[in-house]
């Protein structure tokens, strides 16, 4: 079961374009230029070589043996951490580069949390001789100090914003505010499955090289699909990327991991689908974290890139047809699987990551090994983890949690 939505921008009764009317024309300009970009050769021959020169593709699927005893399973790692950048976030900035040069735009604009988004909108602007501005809330820009010298060193002016929680949904909120004013030399190269068509489909689109990838790798190697396929969600875009591929494949179970922060109460989490109701936001229908009167929530997460009060709207229908399960796991379990799989195998992941790994530590204390909307599913005996960037950036914040 794949979702249809090309032409409406719908996911079921998700998706949609909820705008200003002066974004509507740039909205159309884009949607043509990515429809025309998917039937054009020459873009799709150049998307492909620099996915392979220059993002360093294919990814390897890496069999974890040590990991695996722990889990209980054999546990394959698809290593987006190894792309150029350092994160699933190249994938879709070189395809939106593209198209902003075939647009005939000068400057790109981004919005960033993690700060992986960033730099990667700033590593293409820097490839393609465009000029580069990138939203950051001042919280994030504590956190993933980082990545914020990252940014500048590759020619990007990173502005803080330092409205509301001073996180990524502010940062967006900025973003829309410079795009509506500049919209005839800029592209807004939104990083994750959100906001108004055409982004939650094309996001996708870009990104979901990573279950192409992964469905031949498996298939050489064990001879047969994985039972599972487990990745951490926060806008969804390295998620989606790697389930899209499979969501014909019904032996095949997904689970889609949010960020359970630091409680149940509002304010203290970003599960969405735990405690969010449906609404809008940036520019689409899906499920959000808000009070009794509609405002949306603060949210709190570890990790930046997670910290976000909405989910793309493809993954808001995917969970409720029931083809995608979605859990959560805290703040401590989080930090729990970004020591052992640095201990265990020698890869440092980034805290978004490390709550893909935390779930399949938990596997064997779950009913079934699946979330509670699965219990009467057998163990796997294959799974698939997306490991959606390195935790380079996550260190010092390791380093301050240790110090405490």
């Amino acid at each position: 079961m794949k979702s249809s939505e090309p032409d409406t921008g719908h996911f079921g009764v998700y998706g949609g374009q909820f705008v200003p009317e002066t974004l509507m024309s740039p909205l159309e300009e884009l949607a043509r230029a990515y429809a025309q970009s998917s039937q054009d050769a020459e873009f799709q021959l150049e998307l492909t070589r620099l996915r392979q020169h220059f993002a360093g593709r294919p990814t390897p699927l890496f069999l974890a043996q040590r990991l695996s005893e722990e889990v209980g399973c054999k546990v394959y790692l698809k290593r987006e951490d190894l792309c150029h950048t350092g994160a699933h976030k190249i994938n879709n900035a070189l395809g939106q580069g593209l198209l902003a040069r075939q647009m005939g735009k000068t400057r790109l604009i981004a919005e960033t949390g993690a700060g992986q988004h960033g730099v990667a909108t700033a590593t293409v602007s820097a490839l393609f001789g465009l000029q580069c501005e990138v939203f950051m809330g001042t919280e994030d820009m504590q956190r993933q100090a980082l990545n914020v010298v990252r940014m500048e060193l590759l020619g990007a002016r990173v502005t803080p914003v330092d409205s509301g929680s001073r996180t990524l949904k502010d940062a967006i909120n900025e973003a829309m505010r410079d795009w509506v004013t500049n919209v005839e030399d800029t592209h807004y190269l939104l990083g994750s499955v959100l906001g108004p068509h055409p982004y939650p489909t094309m996001v996708r689109d870009f990104q979901s090289v990573i279950g192409r990838e992964a469905r031949q790798q498996i298939l050489e190697y064990e001879n047969q699909l994985p039972d599972l396929l487990v990745a951490c969600v926060g806008g969804g875009s390295n998620s989606i990327g790697l389930f899209h591929e499979f969501l014909g494949d019904d032996s095949v179970r997904m689970v889609g991991v949010e960020a359970g922060g630091k409680g149940k109460q509002l304010g203290e989490h970003a599960a969405r689908f735990e405690g969010g109701r449906v609404g809008v936001l940036h520019g689409t229908f899906s499920y959000v974290l808000q009070d009794e009167q509609g405002q949306v929530a603060t949210t709190h997460s570890i990790s930046a890139g997670l910290d976000y009060p909405s989910i793309g709207p493809e993954h808001a229908h995917l969970r409720d047809t029931g083809r995608v399960q979605y859990t959560s796991v805290s703040d401590q379990e989080a930090l729990g699987g970004f020591e052992a799989l640095s201990r265990l195998e020698g890869i440092i992941p980034a805290l978004e990551s490390a709550h893909a790994v935390a779930y399949c530590l938990k596997l064997k204390e779950e009913d079934g090994g699946l979330t509670s909307g699965d219990a009467g599913s057998e163990f796997p005996s294959c799974l698939i983890l997306n490991l959606s960037g390195r935790g380079d950036k996550d260190v010092e914040i390791i380093r301050d949690l240790r110090q405490q």
